[in-house]
């Protein structure tokens, strides 16, 4: 894993976690992300496993790949 990567074993002691808009609907293919919590960490979680373990991205590194995703949606 990269320095600015890393996990939280159990996600679910976080509050206020959102389902991505890049997320499927109602298929369960949902990714959530907390970004709220901790301010210079981001942590991202799969949905369907609320108390499994989160990887968490350094703040500027997200912003980046959000960024990216919208450079690449048609």
């Amino acid at each position: 894993m990269k320095p600015s990567e890393h996990t939280i074993p159990d996600a679910s002691v976080l509050p206020a976690w959102r389902k991505s808009t890049y997320s499927g609907g109602s298929s369960g293919e949902c990714l959530e992300v907390n970004d709220s919590a901790l301010p210079a960490r981001i942590p991202v979680r799969d949905s369907k496993n609320p108390a499994g373990p989160a990887v968490t991205f350094a703040a500027p590194a997200w912003t980046a790949f959000v960024t990216s995703l919208g450079r690449t949606r048609p």
